[in-house]
C-alpha cells in the first residue's frame, strides 16, 4: 500500500491516480488516515456482474456521461441502454415545452436550408 498526503493529492492528483492503478493508496490528512483510493481496473470492479450498467446509469443520470458513452460503458447497445433507463424511470431526454419548440424551430430552419 502506498500513501499520499492530502496536500500531495491536491498538488499532483495524476500521480495518486497512477499509484491507485498499481494498488491501494491511503490518503493521509496530517497524521490520520482520511481516504482510500483503489483503481477500478486493479480491483476488477467492472468485471462483477451488474456493475457496468449500474455505474453507467448513475453517471448518465447525474450528467457526467452522454447517453452513447454510458451505453458503451455498460456494454449495451444504445437501444438496450435506453430500454434499461426507461425501466428505471430515468428520462433519456430532458427539457420543457419551450426547449422542444426551440429545437423544432432549429430543425425547420435547418431543413429549409437543405
Amino acid at each position: 500500500m502506498e500513501t499520499v498526503s492530502v496536500s500531495e493529492l491536491k498538488n499532483n492528483p495524476s500521480q495518486a491516480l497512477r499509484m491507485a492503478k498499481r494498488g491501494v493508496v491511503l490518503v493521509m490528512n496530517r497524521d490520520k488516515p482520511d481516504a482510500l483510493m483503489v483503481g477500478i481496473e486493479t480491483a476488477k470492479v467492472l468485471d462483477v456482474k451488474g456493475v457496468r450498467p449500474a455505474l453507467a446509469t448513475a453517471l448518465f443520470r447525474d450528467g457526467h456521461l452522454s447517453l452513447a458513452r454510458a451505453a458503451r460503458l455498460a456494454e449495451l447497445s444504445l437501444g438496450q441502454f435506453v430500454s434499461h433507463l426507461s425501466r428505471l424511470g430515468i428520462p433519456v431526454v430532458t427539457g420543457d415545452a419551450q426547449d422542444a419548440r426551440q429545437d423544432m424551430d432549429t430543425l425547420e430552419q435547418w431543413l429549409a436550408l437543405s
